[in-house]
């Protein structure tokens, strides 16, 4: 009886361990195919992916910049004119960077010209012609880029100036010594073309009339520069 149940007992651990070890091949089976399937790219959902096609500027490397600019100058007492004039740059770093300009305007007649009205003019035309050149150092405190639609960026940079010269005026006491101080907006179209907007306070210190005195004058202007 206890060599039946012996038998009886083995038979059915036999049977167990055949139907376990089947079990395991068929789901190792089932693995391979899946892992057939997904390196043979016959995947359920297939990913569209659109590649952009991307054009990087070639920015030029050069340090120079020079330019034309005009605007309006409020000179002290005699009036709002046109100014025009040129100005070269030298970029000694991404920040910094020095400037040296010169400019000229056709001022009008003072107030008191204007309620006396006559008599003689107190100064010439020649006279009221005025001449300043100054050397500034520039300091770019926002560098960054403006977005024109989807697919167009342009660098830009905010930055500040100052500096001084001298202005030539009424041709009385030859030069006077100026400080200028400002801010300015650059705007790069191209690698090799900007456009800038300025505001700017020159400050001549100046015995014009036979006594010391100084006067703020600003300018609201900008110009096109070429980077070479």
């Amino acid at each position: 009886m206890e060599g039946r149940l012996r038998i009886l007992f083995l038979g059915k651990l036999l049977l167990g361990a055949v139907m376990f070890l089947t079990v395991g091949l068929v789901w190792s089976a089932e693995d391979a195919v899946e892992s057939k399937k997904v390196d043979g790219q016959e995947q359920v959902i297939q990913p569209e992916i659109t590649r952009r096609t991307i054009d990087i500027d070639k920015i030029d490397t050069e340090d120079f910049e020079i330019g034309v600019f005009g605007g309006i100058l409020s000179v002290e007492d005699f009036g709002a004119n046109a100014v025009v004039g040129v100005r070269a740059a030298y970029h000694i770093s991404e920040s910094i960077f020095v400037e040296a300009a010169y400019a000229k305007t056709d001022t009008t007649e003072t107030s008191s010209e204007r309620l006396i009205r006559s008599g003689a003019p107190l100064f010439t035309d020649t006279q009221r012609e005025l001449t300043y050149y100054n050397i500034s150092l520039g300091y770019n405190v926002l560098l960054g880029e403006a977005y024109v639609g989807r697919d167009w960026a342009f660098n830009t940079a905010l930055y500040f100036i100052g500096g001084v010269g001298n202005t030539n005026f009424l041709g009385l006491g030859g030069d006077a010594f100026t400080v200028n101080f400002g801010v300015g907006y650059r705007f790069l179209v191209t690698d090799w073309l900007a456009v800038h907007i300025d505001v700017r306070d020159h400050i001549i210190k100046n015995d014009f009339f036979g006594s010391d005195d100084t006067t703020h004058n600003l300018e609201i202007g900008g110009g096109l520069s070429v980077f070479f």
